[in-house]
């Protein structure tokens, strides 16, 4: 059974920084990619970040590019989302997808990941 677990979640003020994990189990997926997915109180899911298998190719939504950096470590099937300098409006239950075929290119589209985590809440006070 494949399992995507989140951590790392939490309450923090705005100019801090909070790095989310998600650990892999079942399968691996070195090959595929994983990304990060959030959703808002009263908001549809939105992206945020994807990350190829080699880490070579990464996307962000505009929203938290040059904020959020997203990394990966095959060898712990792990995937992060370091967040810097969050603002209140990244307040959000935040969930690792990650997609069951290896194809390229890089995809923004919920429907295109198989696997998703229970999800982690971030809250960001200001």
């Amino acid at each position: 059974q494949v399992q995507l677990v989140e951590s790392g979640g939490g309450l923090v003020q705005t100019g801090d920084s909070l790095r989310l994990s998600c650990a892999a189990s079942g399968r691996t997926f070195s090959n595929n990619y994983m990304g990060w997915f959030r959703q808002a109180p009263g908001k549809m899911r939105e992206f945020v970040a994807t990350i190829s298998g080699n880490s070579g190719i990464t996307k962000y939504a505009d929203s938290v590019k040059g904020r959020f950096t997203i990394s990966r470590d095959n060898t712990k099937n792990t995937v992060y989302l370091q967040m810097s300098s969050p603002k209140p409006e990244d307040t959000a239950v935040y969930y690792c997808v990650a997609r069951a075929a290896i194809t390229a290119p890089p995809t923004t589209t919920s429907r295109e990941y198989s696997y998703w985590g229970q999800g982690t809440q971030v809250t960001v006070a200001s």
